[in-house]
């Protein structure tokens, strides 16, 4: 049964988000048994699993009580252009978004990485900062990879404090664990399908898109954002390649800033109660969907 891929976004949002996400494979498997392509984003508190149809979602209250939550995820177009480059990464960034504010009414404890006043002033001063660059000269592939640089900050100070890292490794171990048949607690904290293997490739994109857009005479908010869409639709392209060839050197080169990032930043080794919260939103992703099988699938 073809599972399809999964993808889970610009500006210092994609920023944040693309370094604590693991997007499923963009590979395409037909007529062959395999296990659920499974992608996350790790919370402040806790851990959301996406599946081929369903979402599930586990966190650590104040109060230290474990609670969970899943539901089905929207479609938006991911299954109907999975084999349309380009489209399908777009398709699924929108998937993704969709789904966060479903598991924010389903599980209102839930701490999303961006909610933190600290983080949404950074967010804000990063917007603020790569205008005032913008405005400082012409647009030049300088300028705008320090652009691009800026925007990456706020994720970065999101991961030096509270448990967020923490349960970024969760994310890896628990989906790493059931890819590789292993205990999650002895799996990697790094994942070759993490989200900061986008990180690279989505700013070198959107820092030669905007300098074309500029140099053809395209300017404002739709360019910037038609580029912004262009350059997530490439990187998930090279994603995807990459994960297709990942025995390749070209592959290799390709993934190693954000094992980089995961490895320094990125993320943390977990506690046994973060490991704990993890095994409970993949148990409930796993039920979530065998419960969605229609009758006499075999996976």
């Amino acid at each position: 049964m073809n599972r399809g891929a999964q993808f889970t976004v610009d500006g210092s949002v994609w920023a944040q988000l693309s370094t604590v996400l693991c997007p499923p494979s963009t590979a395409h498997s037909e007529g062959t048994a395999e296990k659920l392509r499974l992608g996350g984003m790790a919370l402040r508190n806790g851990l959301l699993v996406h599946g081929p149809t369903h979402w599930a979602a586990a966190v650590r209250t104040g109060a230290g009580e474990l609670k969970v939550a899943s539901g089905k995820k929207p479609d938006l177009g991911g299954r109907a252009s999975e084999r349309v480059p380009g489209l399908r990464g777009v398709a699924k960034l929108a998937e993704a978004f969709a789904v966060i504010p479903l598991v924010k009414i389903a599980l209102p404890e839930a701490k999303l990485p961006m909610q933190d006043p600290r983080t949404l002033g950074a967010m804000g001063a990063a917007a603020l900062g790569g205008q005032a660059l913008r405005r400082a000269g012409p647009r030049t592939l300088a300028r705008e990879a320090a652009v691009a640089l800026v925007s990456l900050t706020p994720a970065l100070l999101a991961l030096r404090g509270g448990e967020l890292a923490s349960y970024h490794g969760v994310e890896h171990k628990a989906i790493g664990a059931y890819e590789q048949d292993e205990e999650t607690a002895e799996a990697t904290k790094e994942h070759e399908r993490c989200g900061s293997n986008l990180v690279a490739p989505m700013m070198a994109t959107a820092t030669v898109g905007n300098v074309a857009a500029r140099r053809v005479g395209l300017r404002g908010p739709l360019a910037e954002g038609v580029v912004a869409l262009g350059s997530v639709a490439v990187a998930v392209e090279v994603f995807g390649w990459s994960e297709r060839h990942s025995e390749s050197a070209l592959a290799r080169a390709l993934r190693r800033p954000g094992y980089e990032i995961q490895r320094a930043v990125g993320t943390r080794e977990p506690s046994e109660e973060q490991l704990e919260v993890g095994r409970a939103a993949l148990e409930e992703i796993l039920r979530v969907e065998a419960a969605a099988e229609p009758p006499g699938t075999v996976d």
